[in-house]
């Protein structure tokens, strides 16, 4: 631990604008979205649709992420995001998802997921995971990674570092005709070297037309994974990795997750498209 106090929920900026003029999703405004119904292979021209929009939420991401430093607010980088799909045409597809306030997830230190940008100042020894997904030409591309805030103590460095190695090794893992979870098993078996906990209960997940489409990426070596990736499947791999346990416990708000021992947590994802002899990472600024 670095000896920081806990995160505590900071406050909300209004509802930031998006033009009438750039395509909502179909869950904007409703309590949720629609259950998916279609297949879980795209064809070429959706993939490709699949490119734009998930071209657009890496740079976003990138974007916000050069003004992480000491000082900056979680808020600010949401703003800089929102700005930048904006400006692209893409809609902020967290926005308005179940209700969700802000354009992006902000997720400091022992926050595993779904962190909400508000008030809250990042600190010289944070780390912070930006998630990022954009909709565009009716399709979502999500991504996110973790970053340091100033000078970062090892344990934290190293957690961080070795939670991108978990999603390259998982990346590299991805053929037609395996099973799905041989991703799980290749970041479990990864992370069980260096003690870290792998959340189990938040998880990759298709995505297409839809934001999250009903496939579940675990994780962890989970035998009951045994959907087999085919040539055209897109899902995103996002492992999130603890420096202690995998349970968690979550805000009053119903969306930010911490780790129920308060130990830092990391977490990198990638949206990629199954191909003839392994996978493509659509999510590459």
């Amino acid at each position: 631990m670095s000896g920081q106090s806990l995160l505590v929920p900071g406050k909300l900026s209004p509802t930031r604008h998006v033009p009438a003029s750039i395509p909502r999703p179909e869950y904007v405004g409703r309590p949720g979205p629609a259950p998916y119904t279609g297949p879980e292979v795209q064809d070429a021209e959706t993939v490709e649709k699949m490119r734009t929009a998930s071209r657009i939420a890496a740079r976003a991401m990138e974007e916000a992420a050069k003004a992480i430093a000491p000082g900056v607010t979680t808020d600010e980088l949401d703003g800089i995001a929102h700005a930048y799909m904006v400006d692209h045409q893409a809609y902020p597809s967290d926005l308005g998802y179940r209700g969700f306030p802000k354009s992006l997830c902000a997720s400091v230190n022992e926050v595993i997921c779904h962190g909400i940008p508000d008030s809250t100042v990042l600190r010289d020894g944070d780390i912070v995971n930006l998630d990022v997904t954009a909709f565009i030409h009716g399709v979502h591309g999500d991504c996110n990674a973790t970053y340091f805030v100033g000078d970062v103590a090892e344990e934290s460095r190293l957690l961080v570092e070795r939670t991108r190695e978990s999603l390259d090794r998982a990346i590299k893992a991805v053929r037609p005709g395996r099973q799905i979870n041989v991703i799980g098993r290749v970041i479990e078996s990864y992370a069980k070297r260096f003690g870290y906990g792998v959340v189990r209960d938040f998880t990759g997940h298709g995505i297409h037309t839809a934001f999250h489409s009903g496939l579940i990426i675990p994780h962890y070596d989970d035998p009951r994974a045994t959907t087999v990736m085919r040539p055209g499947m897109t899902f995103t791999i996002e492992p999130m990795l603890t420096l202690g346990t995998h349970e968690y416990d979550m805000w009053d708000d119903g969306w930010t997750v911490v780790t129920k021992d308060r130990k830092r947590t990391a977490q990198f994802e990638h949206t990629l498209v199954v191909t003839a002899d392994g996978a493509e990472v659509l999510t590459l600024p």
